[in-house]
């Protein structure tokens, strides 16, 4: 009872960073115009506009984004028995990198929805694929799983700077915006089936809780109290491929949030998943909030996207982890 006391103040961090990132932008509006703008809308007001159609759906998406990938982070982790493990691992990210480029390539500009989709689709046979080569139907070898996903991944991006290397000036242009990882022009075209796959691939999780702390006593312990292992490894891999899969089509490869929210959440609340998810979803959506005001408030009208601000608050933060904490206390 008392470690779930200590999910309070995160939820309330949370927050204060989805209210901050409505009232806070590189246009100045007002808070009685931004409050008016969510109670009383107003179609013909340009800044009620801005506040409905821009910094609400963005603030939502930093939210869904951050869950989604802290969720899958501390799975992977737990998966891998690493603690250095990401969503990356798995070759989501790099299968979802090269599903977009190719459609990117193919009809010469973003469509913001369809490479949701591509994203999707690409991340799910970069997954598949890890799966096959780490030889996961005959083996549960976090290691061998590891290596074929860092070696995947390495395949996989190469074959992506190969497509935009022979792509047209202005095709690679809009690619390297959305590679950086970005919520700018998300809208609610995109929130509303990222939110839904998102929900779904978090209630699964939650639902692999008990599982999962089995698992992470090791394989033969975990099997003696009538859990089985490969059932768990398949379900928790497919979880982390959907919410990974759509955190990346949607907003692009943002690191270090995958990696820090768990470890910040372990120190939080402990090692039991059911908190530990909870934790991580909140935490993470936090983090992704933070990059993204951060980089809109720093980064004037041009602004800083939210994957380079999350590199550079999530890598001190993670070293600051690091030195503190025993990070093979999974």
């Amino acid at each position: 009872m008392a470690r779930t006391r200590r999910l309070w103040p995160t939820l309330g961090l949370l927050v204060a960073v989805t209210l901050a990132s409505l009232f806070f932008g590189p246009r100045e509006i007002t808070p009685d115009v931004t409050l008016e703008a969510l109670l009383r809308f107003d179609p013909t007001d340009g800044a009620h506009l801005l506040v409905r159609e821009q910094r609400l759906p963005r603030a939502l998406l930093a939210l869904v984004v951050g869950a989604a990938l802290g969720a899958a982070g501390a799975m992977m982790q737990t998966l891998t028995r690493n603690p250095l493990a990401d969503p990356g691992l798995l070759g989501v990210s790099a299968g979802a990198t090269l599903a977009i480029v190719c459609l990117i390539a193919l009809t010469g500009r973003i469509d913001i929805g369809g490479s949701l989709w591509a994203g999707i689709g690409g991340a799910g046979l970069g997954g598949a694929a890890v799966f096959a080569l780490g030889g996961m139907a005959r083996t549960r070898d976090p290691v061998r799983l590891v290596l074929a996903g860092a070696a995947l991944s390495i395949v996989l991006l190469t074959l992506t700077r190969l497509v935009t290397v022979n792509v047209e000036a202005h095709v690679f242009d809009q690619f390297r915006h959305w590679a950086v990882g970005s919520l700018q022009g998300r809208d609610w075209q995109v929130l509303g089936p990222a939110a839904a796959l998102v929900a779904l691939g978090a209630l699964a999780a939650l639902a692999l809780a008990r599982p999962l702390d089995a698992l992470a006593l090791g394989q033969d312990f975990g099997q003696s109290l009538g859990a089985d292992p490969r059932r768990i490894w398949l379900a928790a891999a497919g979880v982390i491929v959907v919410l990974s899969g759509v955190a990346t089509a949607a907003a692009g490869p943002i690191t270090f949030v995958g990696l820090s929210a768990p470890h910040l959440a372990r120190h939080i609340v402990g090692p039991a998943h059911r908190g530990l998810l909870l934790a991580s979803m909140i935490l993470g959506g936090a983090l992704v909030g933070i990059a993204d005001l951060a980089g809109r408030v720093i980064g004037g009208p041009t602004q800083i996207d939210v994957g380079i601000m999350a590199a550079l608050i999530g890598g001190p933060v993670f070293v600051a982890l690091a030195r503190r904490m025993r990070m093979n206390a999974l």
